[in-house]
């Protein structure tokens, strides 16, 4: 089972004595909670705790265009982002579970401090515990929320450091924009790899990626253990089969085509590689359903003391 690196529910549902202060174009509450009709914990207009599946406890963030996200704090993980016409452009897995004990497969999971396999769990500790949130705030109507992790003594019998993880998530009216920041607070260096897995809804027939070519790949295609290195000659990436593939040094903009009529713009600040995936045959049951397009830094990440890293990504309907 995995441990809790942060608050506890009924300590993160707890009213502070923290002031508030509003204005036209901007309101910040900070650990301020006020009851909704509904028996929700509200943060901030737009901002709102509730209980999730699995009993698990779930931000939901409202922008008065219309749209809609959802983020767990098991994991961070953003499972829902629905644009003003009501269509979820991210994909959960019919068989993601919410109990606590394994991450949620499906959404922006993370991966930190390890991507893939490693000296520890499979991706990194940072989707197997809870956040807690720091601070929530609306600006020019666009709702945001801030989680937060540190190492405990879960952490530390994996990686034996001391980090602060700030991730912040921005909901607009066709885009969700998120930025992480991971902080040295021990006294020697550190390093790590991450990434956000994230899953979007397709119809894989018709998948594209445009944006990776002349890029560096490792093809993890058939042996993972020994990635084959080449180089992208396709304007378009499609999905006719398996597909496990890094792109190293990748541009800061690709242009996902889902199959189903969208197309969505994946751009990033700092994040140096992206990795497409889709499962095949593997997940019979659903991978038709879904293409994952990853921001990621495959490079490792050395900090020093006190020293910090900070990766954004945007994700937006064109």
């Amino acid at each position: 089972m995995a441990a809790s690196c942060t608050l506890t529910v009924p300590a993160l549902f707890a009213a502070s004595s923290s002031s508030s202060s509003t204005s036209a174009r901007r309101y910040r509450r900070f650990g301020v909670v006020a009851m909704a009709s509904a028996g929700q914990k509200v943060y901030a207009p737009g901002v709102a705790v509730s209980e999730g599946n699995g009993g698990l406890p779930k931000i939901s963030l409202k922008s008065p265009h219309g749209s809609e996200a959802e983020i767990y704090l098991f994991g961070a993980c953003v499972t829902s982002w629905k644009v003003p016409s009501g269509k979820d452009l991210l994909f959960v897995r019919p068989d993601a579970v919410f109990n606590g004990q394994k991450p949620i497969s499906g959404g922006i999971p993370h991966c930190f401090p390890q991507f893939g396999p490693g000296p520890m769990q499979q991706h990194g500790f940072a989707r197997n515990v809870n956040w807690s949130i720091t601070d929530s705030e609306v600006t020019e109507g666009d709702p945001t929320v801030t989680l937060e992790l540190k190492d405990d003594s879960y952490s530390r019998s994996m990686w034996d450091f001391s980090f602060q993880a700030l991730y912040k998530v921005v909901l607009h009216s066709t885009s969700l924009s998120t930025t992480l920041k991971i902080i040295n607070t021990d006294d020697k260096p550190f390093s790590f790899n991450s990434a956000l897995h994230t899953y979007f809804s397709a119809s894989i027939a018709g998948v594209s990626v445009k944006g990776l070519k002349g890029s560096k790949t490792l093809n993890k295609d058939p042996d993972p253990k020994n990635p084959l290195e080449g180089k992208e000659e396709r304007d378009e990436v499609t999905f006719p089969g398996f597909v496990d593939c890094v792109y190293l040094g990748a541009p800061s903009e690709l242009t996902l085509d889902n199959g189903l009529g969208d197309k969505i713009v994946i751009s990033n600040t700092n994040w140096s590689d992206a990795v497409l995936w889709n499962p095949h045959l593997q997940m019979e049951a659903c991978y038709k359903d879904f293409v994952c397009v990853e921001n990621a830094k495959i490079e490792t990440v050395q900090l020093g003391p006190k020293e910090s890293w900070v990766a954004e990504q945007k994700i937006e309907l064109v």
